[in-house]
């Protein structure tokens, strides 16, 4: 089971509250802002700031 449609709708990146979107190998949440992807575990993403990691420019 993936993370659902209304879950997506409603997540924000708890650093600088931009929405973040799904990865494209589905493994990962992304801030497009400040780059940082929380990645999915079990079906549940962490939003946990010291989780993520930051995407290089």
């Amino acid at each position: 089971m993936a993370v659902s449609k209304e879950l997506l709708e409603i997540l924000v990146c708890p650093v600088c509250k931009t929405p973040v979107r799904l990865t494209p190998d589905s493994k990962g949440l992304k801030c497009s802002t400040c780059r940082r992807i929380y990645p999915i575990k079990d079906d549940i993403p962490v939003m946990l700031p010291d989780e993520a990691s930051v995407e290089a420019e």
